[in-house]
């Protein structure tokens, strides 16, 4: 069950234990009017009235007095019975779950007042605790929350957690998936490492493989070749245990077994696709056993001519009939499974000692078939390879590797193991060295004691002139099955190694024992099998990897048994039981285990590799390359047994992995891939920081002062244009305000913008700080944004439309944070939109400003809903309010806004043909010419034309036209238009003019009107006034702009954007009004303008 706020608040004393102390006025007259032990969740009820202290209520804790006024010393403190020494109490889970030393004491009960004691001092500083580690509310203990760092620092008049929540958190979705599988009935059935892991994979391994392939296997390969092919598949599956036992020790381990182990640790992309493959394998593999013991069962029937209709038809009713019945047994709980392994493997067991005892027991009506007992002669004969048709090496260890596959039984039902972290180890290894010593030793029995070709008929035996010609290990024993091996290499013998798949019947002391062995062998591996593939499909489903599938995630019982997991399961396998041909799809289900072992080994070496300081495992018996080595050995056997099963697993992981990262499954497990990416950003960012600068690898890294950044779209989505893929984009934000800084809202706001980025797709990071002024916080972001080689290089801002109605000091500030960006060696970018910039004040009427429709609303609702363990309420209502953070109901917008929501989405749209004006008029370096180029290579504007205009002279158009194609053409940017303005220098519309002088007007100083002293004061006061010797000396620069502003209306009007070079004021002599009203000049009545002014360092090279 997901933990909710309220359960929490309710558990006072869970969190910290809290202690009633008499206050001094009444320490000295009054005595404690209980003397009883407070169990944890109990609270002590003083004499008198009830305390008035609602916050304590609450869990809360109000710091008041550590010394008593009065200089009375405490209540002598007396410990509780049972209890060892220690001053921390812990909630009463705890207390059974944690390791003892825990002590609780009472003091007098007269006072609202509320502290703790640690060490026998007043701090509600806590002691490390197992219970503060705890990712929710467990089986094993309660889940506690430690002291915030905040509750310990912050002033005594704060509340330290008003929402119940330590900094106000929630459980995450991750927390809450974790809380509602720990919360488990009481009663569950839980194995211990023999019964749960050991039994399960021995029977997985000793499949049938054993009693009617591993003679065959003999005979081909021979005893030394033989016993290779067992070690190559006890080296792969050993690699594989040791890598599984190193990630089953590194921390908790849940249910879903082999899926569990690989997405917690390279993340949901390669578990989910791996996890639904093997769970599919593992039903496929229920029928394929299944379809083992019909057809023993069929030939035993054929034997006493006992057929019901036809072979097949057989196979498939008794086939039917098996894995009903098996159903049964599953779905009667895992204890009764655990019984029916239990009496399975007893079988399995008698069946192997019954081999090797009749091994030992000659006789005389076993000779014809090819049993003789040990023998030398026949050892070495059988010791080397006798390949027959067209069996070869590979293709024989082809044969053998399913047998090996059994490995992860154990880890598959992880759920219900008491200690899976102790038993996935032990019992794995220990059942893959147990298996394979048989394995080997039934080579080495068969391969020692029966020869390879035998016709079963007694009479062929040889008389004493003809022993002498005869060299088969047989002759020693007075035998010749020599006639039945052809002079043109066909064989017609009927026994032996290479002949009788029922040779170890044969040599067994009872081989009804043996036949026993064969079904227990087939049946326990389909059993365990068909309780694999619903356990992994179970989880798989709960973490809601395939949107879906969520129905199969639902448990049933105290065990939580995946009921409809069993049933789809069952579907599978009886579709492939009826088809009673599992030739083909046999080695498929072999790639499907080994891209699974492969995983699990690749896991391992890659958690190594990151170096994460998480990656701690308690089985320290790994290597990082070793895993790596079972990795790619793992790789090749897939190709060995079924170069295009193998290709068609590949396909398939790829398949579901390309699918699984383009849904982005809301989860975070700490991967390993995170922690390689982090290593590898770490890594490059060093590297990058040794090398120096070059000018073909110059990329804008833009800080954009957007504010929150979905304030700006209009501003952000541009410059998101021409950075995204090719430089950095940082979000600059300076908080200000009168009142203290809250840092906590600040690291907030950070976490949750930049959640806002990342689901709009936006390539950039949001970096806020509190500042006291706009500049102030500027001057922070332009020294201290980004981190080594990817720092900012370009300031990018808005331009202020609303500068003429506000307090002019705003003006001051604003031109200087230009004037910074310059200082810092920055480039700078203004960028004007006539409708305006901000759309804040829209949000705040109650519009939602983001495009995301209603259905996208419906969507994440019905999420919340249907997958309370992905997504909480909280952030959904968080991206609500994000989107449209208001609670006012909606009004209908003016005129004006309604232009600017449509502006403010204008480059959200893909621009149709138009142009990109390039008003080149200084050399910055070439940022202003390098921004369109970037721009116009995006999808977006790709339609766009490049025009490009120049300030030149009326007698040298042509010649400065050729010039500047040729520098283009230098550079490698295409241009449909290079415009040469040779009336840049004529003067403006007296108009014009006149407009620029009635706006600079109420902003003039006018020192040649009144006295000296006084203009020189009201300067000091107001540094932005304009001068009359400043307007005089600039007037020329004026002029200009204000024609350019012309020549922008007469040749730019429609176009899409322009760019252009931005006019310099040079500091301290230029002042704030002044070059403000350059910029309102020029600017103004145009389509979207980039003011763009580089520093000055080339950014563009004609060089190789």
């Amino acid at each position: 069950f997901p933990l909710k706020k309220d359960a929490l608040k309710s558990r006072d004393s869970s969190r910290f234990q809290v202690d009633l102390v008499a206050e001094a006025a009444s320490a000295a007259d009054k005595t404690p009017s209980t003397d009883s032990t407070l169990a944890s969740g109990d609270k002590a009820t003083p004499e008198g009235p009830e305390p008035a202290a609602g916050g304590e209520a609450k869990g809360r804790f109000r710091v008041v007095n550590f010394m008593d006024p009065s200089g009375a010393s405490p209540p002598e403190v007396v410990p509780a019975e049972g209890f060892q020494n220690g001053d921390t109490v812990m909630s009463e889970g705890s207390l059974h779950s944690s390791t003892g030393g825990q002590h609780h004491y009472h003091y007098d009960t007269h006072t609202n007042t509320y502290y703790l004691r640690t060490f026998g001092h007043n701090t509600i500083d806590a002691v490390p605790n197992i219970d503060f580690y705890r990712q929710s509310a467990a089986p094993l203990g309660d889940k506690l929350i430690r002291p915030t760092l905040s509750e310990l620092h912050d002033e005594l008049d704060k509340e330290p957690f008003e929402d119940g929540f330590a900094n106000g958190d929630e459980l995450s979705p991750a927390e809450e998936a974790a809380a509602k599988e720990a919360a488990e009935p009481k009663g569950a059935v839980k194995f211990g490492w023999i019964k749960g892991v050991l039994v399960r994979c021995m029977l997985n391994i000793w499949g049938v493989m054993l009693f009617i392939r591993m003679s065959w296997i003999v005979g081909q390969a021979g005893i030394v070749l033989s016993c290779v092919i067992v070690l190559m598949a006890t080296v792969v599956t050993t690699i594989t245990g040791l890598s599984t036992s190193a990630i089953a020790t590194n921390g908790f381990v849940r249910g879903g077994g082999a899926y569990y182990l690989i997405s917690r640790s390279l993340g949901p992309e390669f578990g989910g696709s791996i996890g639904l493959i093997f769970a599919f394998a593992n039903a496929v593999a229920v029928a394929m056993y299944v379809v083992g013991f019909a057809e023993t069962v069929v030939e035993l029937l054929g034997s006493v001519d006992c057929i019901m209709t036809d072979e097949i038809n057989d196979i498939r009713i008794i086939g039917t009939i098996t894995i009903i019945l098996l159903l049964g047994i599953s779905m009667a709980g895992m204890e009764w499974e655990a019984k029916a392994q239990i009496f399975l493997l007893v079988v399995l067991i008698t069946a192997i000692f019954n081999y090797f005892i009749g091994s030992f027991i000659p006789l005389k009506s076993k000779e014809s078939q090819g049993f003789f007992g040990y023998d030398s002669a026949i050892m070495m004969e059988n010791m080397g390879p006798d390949f027959r048709g067209t069996e070869s090496f590979f293709s024989v260890f082809a044969i053998f590797f399913p047998a090996a596959t059994g490995i992860l039984a154990g880890a598959n039902i992880s759920g219900d193991l008491s200690d899976p972290q102790l038993a996935i180890p032990r019992g794995t290894l220990l059942a893959i060295l147990i298996t394979g010593i048989v394995y080997l030793g039934v080579a080495i029995s068969t391969g020692s004691c029966i020869v390879r070709d035998a016709t079963g008929n007694g009479n062929d035996t040889l008389s004493a002139q003809f022993m002498a010609n005869c060299t088969d290990a047989a002759c020693k024993f007075g035998y010749d099955f020599s006639y039945c091996k052809g002079d043109d290499g066909q064989y017609n013998c009927r026994y032996g190694l290479q002949n009788d798949f029922q040779v170890m019947s044969i040599v067994s002391g009872f081989s009804p024992i043996i036949t026993a062995g064969i079904f227990s062998a087939t049946l326990s591996s389909a059993l365990a099998s068909l309780v694999s593939a619903p356990k992994v499909f179970q989880a798989l489903c709960k973490d809601n990897i395939y949107p879906g599938l969520e129905m199969f995630a639902k448990g049933y019982g105290k065990n939580n048994e995946p009921l409809r997991g069993y049933i789809l399961t069952f579907c599978i396998a009886l579709a492939f039981i009826l088809i009673a041909q599992l030739n083909v799809i046999a080695p498929i289900i072999s790639n499907f285990f080994l891209a699974s072992y492969a995983l699990i080994n690749f896991s391992v070496f890659h958690a190594s590799l990151a170096n994460s300081p998480g990656w701690r495992p308690s089985f320290k018996f790994y290597n990082m390359w070793v895993s790596l080595a079972g990795a790619v050995l793992c790789c090749v056997v897939m190709f060995v047994i079924n170069w295009w099963a193998a290709l068609m697993t590949n396909v398939i992981v790829m398949g579901l992995y390309i699918y699984v990262s383009y849904k982005k499954p809301d989860v975070n497990w700490g991967s390993s891939t995170q922690a390689l990416t982090y290593h590898q950003a770490l890594t490059h960012s060093l590297h990058l920081s040794s090398v120096e600068d070059h000018i073909k690898n110059f990329r804008p890294q833009c800080l954009v002062m957007t504010g929150y950044p979905n304030s700006r779209p209009a501003l952000l989505h541009l410059v998101h244009a021409f950075t995204k893929n090719v430089g950095l984009m940082i979000c600059g934000h300076v908080r200000t305000g009168s009142r203290r800084p809250n840092f906590k809202d600040l690291s907030n706001d950070q976490t949750r913008y930049q959640r806002w980025l990342l689901k709009n797709e936006t390539k950039a990071f949001y970096t806020p700080v509190f500042a006291d002024d706009m500049r102030q916080g500027t001057q922070y972001l332009l020294q201290a944004a980004g981190l080594g080689r990817l720092r900012p290089n370009t300031l990018v801002i808005g331009y202020k439309s609303d500068w003429r109605d506000g307090d002019m000091m705003n003006v001051e500030t604003y031109i200087h944070m230009i004037h910074d960006a310059f200082d810092f060696q920055y480039g700078s970018v203004v960028f004007r939109l006539k409708e305006g910039l901000d759309v804040s004040h829209i949000s705040e009427q109650g519009v939602c400003t983001h495009t995301h429709t209603l259905k996208h609303f419906c969507t994440k609702l019905h999420d919340v809903l249907t997958h309370p363990h992905t997504h909480t309420l909280k952030h959904f209502l968080s991206d609500i309010a994000l989107f449209c953070h208001t609670d006012k109901s909606p009004q209908r917008l003016n005129v004006a806004d309604q232009r600017l929501l449509d502006a403010s989405q204008l480059f959200k749209r893909k621009q149709g043909k138009g142009t990109v004006d390039v008003w080149w008029l200084f050399d910055d370096g070439g940022l202003t010419l390098l921004i369109p180029y970037l721009l116009t290579n995006k999808k977006k504007w790709k339609d766009c034309k490049i025009r490009v205009f120049i300030g030149g002279k009326i007698n040298r158009i042509d010649h400065d036209r050729r010039a500047m194609a040729t520098l283009l053409s230098k550079f490698r940017i295409d241009f449909s238009d290079i415009n040469v303005l040779g009336d840049i220098n004529t003067k403006p519309k007296k108009e014009n003019v006149t407009a620029f002088e009635e706006m600079i007007e109420p902003y003039r100083l006018k020192e040649d009107d009144m006295e000296q002293d006084t203009a020189e004061a009201q300067k000091a006061s107001e540094p932005w006034r304009i001068t009359d010797n400043e307007l005089e000396l600039y007037r020329a620069k004026t002029n200009r702009q204000i024609r350019l502003n012309e020549l922008l209306k007469e040749h730019s009007s429609t176009a899409n954007l322009i760019v252009m070079s931005m006019p310099l004021a040079r500091k301290g002599a230029v002042s704030s009004a002044l070059y403000m009203s350059w910029l309102e000049t020029l600017s103004k009545d145009l389509p979207p303008l980039l003011l763009v002014r580089g520093n000055h360092q080339s950014v563009l090279t004609f060089y190789s």
